[in-house]
């Protein structure tokens, strides 16, 4: 009976250590599909560009060792009343290449409404040097949107978590 016990127990511990994170919790993202602006011509509007730094990985102990990041980018609109449009959401790695587009067709915002990108601690294609760059468009340059990405992990009792600003950038 005791051999029964001691292996139902190993089984149970076996199984629990077996369980994803992300399996416990998935993360659930924007319906982005209904965000899709209506608009075709932003040229009426105030169009801006925001650099984001972002980390899928930091070095510590020495430059090759890393320690794994997951990324939630934070986009913001802070306007009470005026909707914002992100036309570009492009993901770049630490040498500049474009690994990814996350808005392909501009979307809205609505007044105070947050949108978040996740990148999971297990995607380090971006590398310490990664960021984004996004296009946006505003009827007015009162309220630009605000950018912010938060970057965490935990390994064992162990913890790390900073966050980083966009800039805007006039190219």
């Amino acid at each position: 009976m005791k051999n029964i016990f001691k292996i139902l127990v190993i089984a149970l511990f076996m199984y629990a250590c077996s369980v994803k994170e992300t399996d416990k919790y998935p993360i659930k993202q924007a319906d982005w599909e209904s965000k899709q602006a209506k608009i075709e011509n932003f040229d009426d509007y105030f169009q801006g560009k925001t650099y984001l730094p972002v980390y899928s990985h930091i070095y510590h102990i020495q430059e090759h060792r890393t320690f794994d990041l997951t990324i939630t980018v934070s986009i913001r609109n802070i306007s009470l009343t005026d909707s914002i449009y992100i036309l570009k959401a492009d993901y770049f790695n630490t040498v500049g290449d474009n690994i990814r587009q996350y808005v392909k067709k501009p979307i809205y915002l609505s007044p105070l409404e947050t949108l978040e990108i996740v990148i999971g601690e297990q995607d380090i294609e971006g590398g310490s040097g990664a960021n984004f760059i996004f296009d946006w468009a505003t009827r007015n340059g009162k309220n630009p949107p605000l950018f912010e990405a938060v970057m965490i992990s935990t390994s064992g009792q162990q913890g790390l978590s900073f966050t980083t600003r966009g800039v805007q950038i006039f190219d």
